[in-house]
Order: structure tokens, then C-alpha cells, then sequence
């Protein structure tokens, strides 16, 4: 199981939006405070990133840079440059792609501008250890050729882009949480958890079966450590006891589950771990303030607004 992806997955609310931005100077964007994370993409010229707390970055071609918390932020041609709110046109309201476009006569650029749309009311630890602002230059074949393909298909009006972007957007992020944990592969934390060998299996087991019954002593003998040895760096490096992080998982699973499907109840009971319908309501609701049931019929209700959540000012900002 690949614990980064299922990471992310469980927080996913809805699809990614992203918008071409093709742009010349003097042009300035306000983007809003979003509910996921947002992201920027600079595929040809220069520009600025202007965000409150923080001097302003300078972007070049290639860079890639990501907002955890999809903070207010802005970009410019120059930091003084006055500023527009960001509105992308669409042709169609469910297109995943839009456009925004500044003229003028100066220096020409073109960036792919977005959003992630991810739960924050219950967020994976990892995405907590990310820098608030995480920048990644222009660096590595990998990310540098997804972000080629992103121009390509972004300059062409080719039948199937529609289903493409979105698919290479969603690589991207992986791509750049991935980036970010193998440079941090020696600190402590959640990069240095998934990086160790002992650790990373026992998290590995976790994901691919939260429903079984594991115990400390059956984790540290499949990494190969004693018990004490096992539990000690467990918590130090993913910031909780194996039994406790077990126990946050199969209910993040529950909600993610109860969320994308109409499975009965002691069905998600079961194929989180537990064999009592009972126990498995009142540990939900210890972990989440509602009962099972009630939780699905809220999310249920708010999914269409979700999954149309535009990346817009929202009124009165």
C-alpha cells in the first residue's frame, strides 16, 4: 500500500480546478482564502508571489509552488503592481479547466493556477509537518517533465485534455509531497517515518489493512524490531503510539467511506475492524461528535456544493 497516496486520497473532497493563465505586465491576481490547498505553476516568464507574513518570492520558469493551507495570496509582475481578484472563465460550469487573461504591453507569462480540494476538518498529520508556503524551483526530470506536459496540453485544444490536466494536476501533487519528504528523509517527522524501513512497513501494513486486528508485538515482528524498540520510534517519528495512529486511521477511513458510498453501516464497521456495529458508532462518534448516520447524511447533503467549490472570491472579501 502506498501510504502518501492513500494519505491524500482520504482527504480528497472533490476535483481539482485549474486555471491557464496567460498574462502580460503590468498585471496583478488576488486569490482568496480556499478550503483546500492551491498551487502555481509557472510555465514561461516571471512573476511574483505576494502572501501576508511572507517577503515576496520570486518565481521563475519551472517553478512549482504550493499553499497548504490555500491561504490569501497573490501574484504580480512586480510587487508593487496593483491588484484584480482572480476570476477564471469557463466555457463549461463543470470543466475542470479555466482561463484568465490580462493584456498588456509589457513582459508576457503563463502560469497554470489552482486548487486541491481537500477535507481540512480532519487532515492527515503529514499535510500538517508541510511548510506553510512550500516553493520548489525549476529542478529534477521528473517534475520538471510533468510540467511540460501541463504546457503542452494547456497550449493545445486537443480532444481529451479535459480528462488529461486534471489527471496530470493530481500527479503534480504527489510529485511534490514526494519531493518534499526525500528532502527531508533524515529529519524527524512524518518524511523520516515513511523514509525508515521499520517504520514505513508497519505504516504500509496499516493502510492495507485497517480491518485487521493488529497488535504492537505483530507490527514490531514484521519490521523486524522488539516491541519496546518498535513502539519507541513509532511515536517519535509519526507523533503517536501504533495503536493510537491504527485507531485514527480506521475512523478517517470510516468517514472516507461513509462519504463515497451508501455501504450499510456494519459493513464500514467491518471493513474498518470492527465486528460490533456498537462499538464501532461509539468509537465514530468519539473521534468525529456525531453518529455514523448523521455524519453520512451531512456530507451527502453538502457534497454537490462541494464538488462545485470554485476557486473565487467569496462575497464580501
Amino acid at each position: 500500500m502506498d501510504v502518501l497516496s492513500d494519505a491524500l486520497a482520504a482527504m480528497r473532497t472533490g476535483r481539482t480546478r485549474a486555471a491557464r493563465t496567460d498574462v502580460r505586465a503590468p498585471w496583478g491576481l488576488r486569490f482568496p482564502a480556499f478550503t483546500g490547498t492551491t498551487f502555481h505553476v509557472v510555465l514561461h516568464g516571471t512573476c511574483w508571489l505576494l502572501a501576508d507574513g511572507s517577503a515576496p518570492l520570486a518565481l521563475s520558469p519551472g517553478d512549482v509552488v504550493f499553499l497548504r493551507e490555500g491561504r490569501t495570496h497573490a501574484l504580480a509582475d512586480l510587487p508593487q503592481t496593483p491588484l484584480a481578484d482572480f476570476l477564471p472563465e469557463r466555457q463549461d460550469p463543470d470543466s475542470p479547466i479555466g482561463r484568465v487573461r490580462v493584456d498588456g504591453s509589457g513582459a508576457h507569462s503563463l502560469l497554470l493556477c489552482g486548487a486541491y480540494e481537500l477535507d481540512r476538518t480532519r487532515p492527515h498529520p503529514l499535510m500538517k509537518e508541510l511548510p506553510e508556503i512550500l516553493h520548489l524551483p525549476a529542478r529534477g526530470a521528473e517534475l520538471g517533465h510533468l510540467v511540460g506536459l501541463l504546457a503542452t496540453e494547456l497550449d493545445q485544444d486537443r480532444p481529451g485534455r479535459d480528462g488529461i490536466v486534471p489527471s496530470l494536476v493530481d500527479a503534480m501533487l504527489l510529485y511534490i509531497l514526494r519531493t518534499w519528504a526525500d528532502e527531508r528523509a533524515t529529519s524527524p517527522g512524518w518524511a523520516r517515518a515513511l523514509a525508515d524501513q521499520a517504520i514505513g512497513q508497519a505504516l504500509r501494513d496499516i493502510h492495507a489493512s485497517p480491518a485487521r486486528p493488529w497488535t504492537v508485538q505483530e507490527l514490531a515482528a514484521r519490521s523486524g524490531l522488539s516491541r519496546s524498540v518498535f513502539a519507541q520510534r513509532f511515536t517519535a517519528l509519526v507523533g503517536a503510539p501504533p495503536m493510537a495512529y491504527l485507531t485514527w486511521w480506521r475512523m478517517t477511513s470510516a468517514g472516507r467511506k461513509l462519504r463515497e458510498s451508501d455501504a450499510p453501516l456494519r459493513n464500514v464497521a467491518e471493513q474498518v475492524g470492527y465486528t460490533s456495529e456498537f462499538a464501532f458508532a461509539k468509537a465514530f462518534k468519539r473521534e468525529y461528535g456525531v453518529a455514523p448516520g448523521v455524519y453520512r447524511r451531512t456530507a451527502t447533503a453538502a457534497a454537490p456544493s462541494v464538488r462545485r467549490q470554485e476557486f473565487v472570491p467569496s462575497p464580501g472579501r
